[in-house]
């Protein structure tokens, strides 16, 4: 031995007599003692690892880590047989070369002190460390799917790249990426987004049940009944495996991949499809959250500009209606009459597409309520049976003992009407449309709709159905494929708004040749009362002015002098003003102004809320009037206290009697 050691009695006897690489190592770490076993093993010459730290014997990027745990180790001493740790080290040979070792530790007392023995065996060729092996490989693959997940834009091109990738990544024939038929997907393998592998021309089965761990057949040739229910031909021999793509707690989909060779799939082939699968279902459900969010705020910003243009055109309808109704007054002929009537009614129609573009914009007054929702779906279904035909059948469904809804109801039953216009529209020659109201308990929230317990309303049909990206679009404004002579593309549209506006949400499912499916969801009534609220001002008695003064603030010059004429007609003096400042000024100067008249919106500066607080300010007990075409400032101001609005557009009368209401109501 090198340094002048002397090796204790007996060891060269036991060390040459054991089949595994023995070392003797000291408290220093420095090897006392190696057999010829251990010499050979790491290519050393006879003698020569004697002397030498025992990290010398280990892959340089392991010798501090190995410092470290043999210190510990030496601290608290014990047998530790070989494999007590799962691990597979790695040696170095004296030609730079690694392999894969197992080590087995103990204590040994000597006189001269503490030594400790060290059992070393090469198992580079077992098939332990294969399977290490292959399993370092499959994570390394499934890091790969998670990476490419991160880089892919879209879902396509994910199912493009998986099913190759695991096939070389398994050594196997087939991989296949199959959607459950619960998706609406056409004959075929195909994803949520289009195809991702053909196995020869035989459309999918259905899935054998919902299978929710994975599936194996270890011999095909030995099991031909369990062949038989896999949802794609299998190959006469050899093994094959599903493993299900879960979404929301539910089997969406499955990897399906097939080995010419029997029992091929072992526990961590069919780790790598699991974590594939788990992979692809978690992509699959951010880019759908992605669509939905991004699609919400689309529907948002459109809302939003939808609002603005309602409250400009129920401007422009306020002028045009009072034009024309001053206008009557000054046609005598019964042909000129008809026209201002014809003009009128356009007139009319307008404010109802306007009240249209509210609903979508959610920006209309709902006045909810407890609502018999059985009742009224009876009410609704005598009057639909007559409008929709002998072609086609209507059937409505209610859950015993539903709950009453808390909704507007005359907006509910437009609702429904118009979801059942639709879907009879999507019926070619007829065919059946079902009506189902029941209540549903939403654990999770998700996108529109919060958690909590509901009342749903589906209308389902059995028509042409919608591909997808008509049905991306299908809820956004006056987007229609029925053409512009039978439709404007507001109706789901407006359902949309006002289930939103409601506190519930609008879903719809459709597939072409299948039917849609809608579900209208609303909130429940409470128990023991609907707790609607108060119930609007009580109705003017009409009446003409008696020369009091009514000081107007509106910043449309066209609106203002409406708004005036109409006032003069009625029997009052007026002023107008086009902004909240030059109206103050009158108020301090005049103290004979009787009552205020304002819009709400008066463009830069002080609103006609502010500009009413102001003015009581000057003039406790001033009567005041609001009036507004944007629903949702007319919302804030109408819930004032105190406070009176008038909403656009107004006819003459509707005006006259309103002040004459507010001026005879106590301050």
């Amino acid at each position: 031995m090198s340094g002048g050691a002397r090796p204790e009695p007996g060891i060269p006897g036991l060390f040459e007599a054991v089949p595994d690489a023995l070392v003797v190592i000291g408290p220093d770490g420095r090897i006392l003692h190696a057999n010829g076993h251990a010499e050979a093993l790491f290519g050393h010459a006879r003698g020569s690892l004697e002397g030498r730290e025992i990290e010398e014997l280990l892959p340089a990027a392991a010798r501090a880590r190995h410092r470290a745990y043999r210190d510990r180790y030496m601290n608290q001493p014990h047998v530790r047989p070989m494999g007590a740790t799962g691990q597979t080290l790695t040696g170095l040979r004296s030609d730079g070369t690694e392999f894969a070792v197992e080590i087995a530790l103990s204590p040994l007392q000597f006189p001269e002190g503490q030594r400790y023995l060290a059992s070393v065996r090469d198992i580079s060729g077992t098939q332990r460390v294969r399977q290490a092996l292959a399993r370092a490989r499959y994570d390394a693959i499934a890091a790969r799917i998670g990476q490419l997940a991160l880089e892919t834009g879209t879902v396509a091109e994910l199912m493009e790249l998986l099913p190759g990738l695991l096939a070389d990544a398994l050594g196997v024939d087939s991989v296949a990426i199959l959607a459950s038929p619960q998706d609406g997907q056409p004959a075929g393998i195909r994803t949520a987004t289009g195809p991702a592998w053909q196995v020869g021309r035989t459309p999918p089965r259905p899935f054998a049940g919902e299978h929710r761990e994975a599936w194996i057949i270890e011999d095909i040739a030995a099991d031909p009944s369990g062949a038989a229910l896999f949802p794609l031909p299998l190959p006469r021999s050899g093994s094959a495996v599903m493993v299900p793509v879960l979404e929301r707690h539910r089997v969406a989909g499955a990897l399906l991949a097939t080995a010419a060779e029997a029992r091929r799939f072992d526990h961590d082939a069919r780790h790598l499809l699991q974590s594939a699968a788990a992979t692809l279902a978690a992509f699959v459900q951010q880019r759908r959250a992605e669509e939905q969010l991004a699609h919400a705020h689309r529907l948002d910003a459109i809302g939003q500009l939808t609002g603005g243009v309602a409250h400009d055109f129920n401007n422009l309808l306020t002028v045009m209606s009072g034009s024309l109704q001053l206008l009557e007054t000054e046609v005598e002929s019964d042909a000129g009459r008809a026209l201002l009537a014809s003009a009128l009614r356009s007139v009319g129609r307008g404010a109802e597409l306007t009240a249209k573009l509210l609903a979508f914009a959610r920006r209309q007054r709902l006045l909810p309520r407890e609502v018999d929702v059985q009742a009224l779906l009876h009410d609704i279904g005598q009057v639909l049976k007559r409008t929709l035909g002998d072609a086609v059948r209507l059937r409505i469904e209610v859950q015993p003992g539903l709950s009453s809804a808390y909704v507007d109801a005359g907006q509910l039953e437009a609702a429904l009407i118009n979801l059942v216009l639709n879907a009879r529209d999507a019926l070619l020659h007829g065919g059946g449309i079902v009506v189902a109201a029941g209540e549903e308990q939403v654990a999770h929230a998700r996108p529109g709709l919060a958690p909590g317990r509901y009342l749903k309303l589906t209308v389902s049909d059995n028509g042409r159905g919608m591909p997808p990206d008509v049905l991306a679009r299908a809820m956004e404004p006056f987007f229609t494929t029925k053409g512009r002579e039978r439709g404007s593309g507001l109706g789901l549209s407006m359902v949309h708004g006002f289930a939103r506006q409601s506190g519930g949400d609008l879903e719809i499912d459709s597939r072409p040749g299948v039917g849609t499916e809608a579900r209208l969801y609303l909130p429940v009534a409470a128990r023991g009362g609907s707790g609607a609220p108060a119930g609007t001002a009580a109705a003017a008695t009409p009446s003409s002015g008696r020369g009091e003064r009514v000081l107007v603030v509106e910043d449309d010059p066209a609106v203002r002098a409406i708004s005036a004429a109409f006032l003069r007609a009625g029997g009052y003096a007026v002023e107008a003003v086009g902004d909240a400042e030059a109206a103050l000024e009158r108020l301090r100067d005049d103290d004979g102004i009787s009552l205020l008249f304002t819009d709400v919106m008066l463009g830069p500066g002080m609103d006609g809320k502010r500009l009413a607080q102001q003015a009581r300010a000057l003039r406790p007990g001033l009567p005041v009037l609001l009036t507004s075409g944007d629903e949702e400032h007319a919302a804030d101001a109408d819930a004032t206290p105190g406070l009176r609005l008038l909403r656009k557009p107004w006819r003459r009368e509707d005006l006259v009697d309103a002040v004459r209401a507010e001026l005879a109501r106590p301050h």
